[in-house]
């Protein structure tokens, strides 16, 4: 039962899988908004420019209409005389016809937006297949498509013929009115007639639309297995993560192992702790932490330091404070400066008594570390960690 559950599709898309289906042309159509768009485009326009395109139409019937003597006596000059009536036609309507076509066009990013993709124009030779088409024909989503425009034609035309009927007076006293004022009336019932068709039209595309909305986010839907395997991609194995962070753990420890020798000192805590310093007075505006650990890489990095001769200081209170706020490095805090200072001393007399001889230098005790730094000064239990 889980099996089946994980196949069954109840996941909202991703925003992944929406920006894929986006880049395959794969969006929300609603072929009613354009052309709702595109008929309310064409009434502005006819409204707007009616008048001017009306005076140019009755000037070209005229011009058309009007028997012109040259053009009987002499044929062939009724070709170059047609040309130029049609030219001057289509520069009456080019404005209104070019106004079809930008709407045309644009109409489809007041839903989706802008989107230039070429995969759907990528050749599907299993559409050809003439048992998915047949399938296709006869599917859910076709016999739903099919009921959509039922009711469309059902809807709209019977808005257009309610129309009608509702002024049926009006269209029969166009017969036995005079030209010059029927054609005004006549106009103004054809926009009553057009603007109730094109409420009932806003009807359906207020219906269709979220329709399509939500047909599109429902077919975009993803499985449980879908959704995991999708995370695994975008953000990686966890297993592989883990790996590779345990992988570069490693190559810093080893890197870290690598400048324990090159130390000056090394501060213990003196079992829980111990940090790494190195100084050198050229470059190098403070002491440097180039490793630290806790526990067995304590112990670990101290082993290497007798192995190399680097000098191990026993300071709990230095110990904590450098491993707590300094990272590998990095250089040591202001505040302890002071307190390293002594363990650089130390050091350098340590070095000096192995080569020259001398006093054995006095191995600092007391050294100055603030107790705001030292992260176990409040609880005198972990004081010996």
């Amino acid at each position: 039962m889980a099996e089946d559950s994980d196949l069954e599709k109840t996941e909202q898309p991703s925003q992944r899988r929406l920006d894929q289906a986006r880049e395959e042309g794969q969006v929300a159509r609603s072929r009613e908004l354009s052309t709702f768009t595109v008929l309310m485009a064409g009434g502005a326009g006819l409204w707007l420019m009616g008048a001017s395109l009306s005076e140019q139409l009755i000037k070209l019937i005229k011009e058309g209409l009007t028997i012109n003597a040259d053009l009987v006596f002499k044929p062939e000059l009724m070709m170059p005389h047609l040309h130029e009536l049609s030219f001057e036609a289509l520069m009456t309507f080019l404005p209104y016809l070019i106004l079809l076509l930008v709407v045309a066009t644009f109409s489809p990013l007041l839903l989706n937006g802008w989107m230039f993709s070429l995969k759907p124009l990528v050749p599907d030779f299993s559409k050809l297949n003439p048992a998915s088409g047949i399938g296709r024909m006869f599917s859910v989503h076709s016999l739903v498509e099919l009921g959509k425009a039922i009711a469309k034609s059902l809807l709209v035309g019977g808005i257009g013929a309610w129309a009608i009927w509702h002024n049926r007076d009006n269209v029969l006293l166009l017969v036995s009115e005079p030209v010059v004022q029927g054609i005004p009336h006549l106009g103004s019932v054809m926009w009553t007639c057009f603007a109730t068709i094109m409420g009932g039209m806003l009807v359906i595309v207020g219906v269709d639309v979220p329709f399509q909305l939500w047909e599109h986010n429902k077919k975009l839907k993803m499985t449980k297995e879908e959704v995991r395997r999708e995370a695994k991609e975008s953000e990686g194995d966890p297993q592989v993560k883990a790996k590779i962070r345990s992988m570069q753990r490693e190559m810093a420890r080893r890197r870290m192992m690598a400048e324990i020798p090159t130390a000056d000192v090394v501060v213990t805590n003196p079992t829980h702790f111990s940090v790494a310093l190195k100084y050198s007075e050229n470059g190098m505006r403070a002491p440097v932490v180039v490793a630290k650990g806790t526990h067995l890489m304590a112990a670990k990095i101290k082993e290497i330091a007798m192995a190399n001769n680097v000098p191990i200081l026993e300071a709990p209170p230095l110990a904590r404070a450098l491993y707590k706020h300094t990272d590998l490095g990095q250089s040591i805090p202001e505040a302890l400066y002071t307190a390293v200072a002594e363990v650089l001393a130390y050091v350098y007399q340590l070095r000096r008594y192995k080569t020259v001889g001398g006093n054995y230098p006095v191995q600092p005790s007391e050294l100055p570390v603030p107790k705001d730094l030292d992260p176990y000064h409040t609880n005198p239990e972990l004081a010996g960690e």
